[in-house]
């Protein structure tokens, strides 16, 4: 089993990016040019390397080296954007890594992309970068190549030993669950099991139950020899399910029609473990949005126009129930999800509105209504 610190400090030891590694000060996804950059990255490590793994490491100085980590990175999707845009997509796996010395809400973000014979490339455009477009490495670079690819083995070696340097030690997992049980979460019910006497996880969490059923919020959750971190929000309710292989994480979101006391589940992360030291995590989107009487919806969604009408001409202070604000985002996603297909833009054109409230619980109710979307759209592609 690799310990992703060490394997992090050893590539980066390598001090300057290559054919088998790359590194970034972030990500940015949430714009044309950043996926572009990300994929045409995917794409040329995967073609450079499809004998052995590839890495990107996130969260660096570019000049420095120095690990400033970044946001946690929560995008389950991220496997459904290179599927959307590559043909021959190799695997890919984020990891958020956890370092001692930085903030706790600051990681190291570790892409580790799978060996793959086939060569990727472009099947439709994105930004600048056309369709049918080869990517490869030279260097520290990806470029385009119009020639064809040849398979080479040359970094198998020099990957294998770099990997076979960051193997775990009885010491590190033992420091990793103490430190986790008694200092990180001492003041929460803090819990571990060990599967196939090789991969311990630790979770803990917020408890409380709602009809009968068990969430938990707040969730921290550490994956100990690998050294990658999960974590749920205060804002999140999960549950959390386990057997002798499996350790399944249930994400739930309160929603319904001014009211929010129904909880349907979200997604799923299945992590899997398995006798020969593997282990690998598979998410599932489970949403089915409620559906709810056309006519009553029409004479809602009416209502919601209306509201947001008043919102943009007269600010907070022409709404005289605060409540309807802050289930407006869940009700115009709602709208959307029933067939009203003008809401999702309505919803968009309200953000700045939202945003500028003192009140910032419909800016919130806003964002978490534009996540659910986002991981619709990418489940879908």
């Amino acid at each position: 089993m690799i310990n992703k610190r060490l394997l992090i400090k050893n590539l980066l030891a390598h001090n300057d990016e290559n054919s088998f590694y790359d590194k970034k000060r972030q990500l940015n996804l949430h714009s044309k040019e950043g996926k572009a950059k990300f994929l045409k990255h995917i794409c040329a490590l995967s073609n450079s390397n499809p004998a052995n793994n590839s890495y990107i490491v996130i969260g660096v100085e570019d000049e420095t080296n120095e690990m400033v980590g970044v946001d946690f990175f929560d995008d389950s999707r991220i496997q459904n954007l290179v599927n959307a845009f590559l043909e021959n997509p190799p695997k890919i796996q984020y990891e958020n890594i956890p370092f001692p010395h930085l903030p706790k809400d600051r990681v190291i973000g570790l892409v580790t992309i799978r060996p793959k014979s086939k060569v990727s490339y472009f099947k439709k455009g994105i930004h600048t970068t056309t369709a049918n477009s080869y990517f490869v490495r030279r260097g520290s670079n990806s470029i385009p190549t119009e020639d064809k690819i040849q398979f080479s083995k040359s970094n198998i070696e020099i990957v294998i030993s770099i990997e076979n340097n960051s193997r775990n030690s009885i010491e590190h997992t033992l420091d990793g669950v103490l430190d986790f049980m008694l200092n990180k979460h001492k003041d929460l019910n803090a819990k571990h099991k060990v599967f196939k006497e090789l991969f311990v996880v630790c979770w803990a969490g917020i408890k409380k139950k709602i009809r009968e059923k068990t969430f938990y919020s707040r969730v921290d959750i550490e994956l100990v020899n690998e050294q990658v971190k999960l974590f749920y929000s205060a804002m999140d309710d999960v549950t959390i399910d386990f057997t002798d292989s499996t350790f399944v994480i249930t994400e739930y979101i309160p929603l319904g029609i001014n009211d929010k006391t129904s909880y349907y589940p979200l997604e799923q992360l299945t992590i899997t473990f398995f006798d020969n030291g593997y282990y690998k995590m598979e998410t599932e989107m489970l949403f089915e949005p409620p559906q709810y009487n056309r006519k009553m919806l029409h004479h809602i969604y009416n209502s919601s126009l209306s509201l947001l009408k008043r919102l943009e001409k007269q600010g907070i202070s022409g709404i005289l129930n605060q409540k309807e604000i802050e289930n407006l985002p869940a009700t115009l996603m709602i709208c959307y999800l029933n067939g009203f297909q003008e809401a999702k833009q309505k919803l968009i054109d309200a953000k700045p509105h939202l945003k500028q409230l003192e009140n910032q619980e419909p800016y919130v109710a806003f964002k978490e209504a534009m996540r659910v979307l986002r991981k619709m759209k990418y489940d879908k592609d």
